[in-house]
């Protein structure tokens, strides 16, 4: 299968399962297809050549904001949209995440067997944890911290709009 064909297929995948994330009424299947979409994104970033940032998108979109997304989901307490009602049986509501996800693994294990560079050893573009560190802490510090005022002002948020109405107001009944 030549990479043209693979990156047409990933971002075939990515957009439907995107599309499918931005039209589902329960947050909790949108949520799942769209971390969908982030693996078909990490996937084409492999395949560009960028397998550091495809681990990335693995670990910080598929992995940390998706589990802050499903926590808000479960603190909100967010009821399901009446799906059930339109789609019959449950089995159905699955076809299109089963059908997305073999996908998805098919061309993981087509990108992982077939990939040339896994055979030259070390790419010469490689950066040790020493150097990406000295990049992260040193040069990009002012943005790292950034990032990190963002998701604690973003965890803070979650918290609060959590609470219940009764304990958001204060002792003078004033919020």
């Amino acid at each position: 299968m030549s990479a043209t064909l693979m990156f047409y297929i990933l971002g075939a995948i990515a957009v439907i399962a995107t599309l499918l994330a931005i039209t589902r009424r329960n947050p909790v299947h949108a949520v799942i297809y769209l971390v969908n979409s982030f693996f078909a994104l990490a996937l084409l970033f492999y395949l560009l050549g960028a397998p550091l940032v495809a681990a990335w998108e693995v670990i910080i979109y598929a992995g940390a904001i998706m589990v802050l997304f499903l926590f808000i989901i479960m603190m909100l307490e967010l009821a399901p949209g009446g799906e059930t009602d339109r789609y019959g049986p449950n089995w159905v509501k699955w076809v299109p995440i089963l059908l997305l996800a073999g996908a998805l693994g098919a061309c993981t294990l087509l990108l992982t067997s077939l990939d040339p560079t896994t055979a030259d050893g070390v790419p010469r573009w490689y950066a040790s944890p020493r150097d990406f560190g000295y990049a992260l802490f040193k040069e990009y510090a002012l943005a790292v911290e950034i990032v990190s005022f963002q998701l604690l002002f973003a965890a803070v948020g979650a918290f609060y709009v959590g609470k219940p109405e009764s304990k958001r107001k204060g002792r003078g009944g004033e919020a």
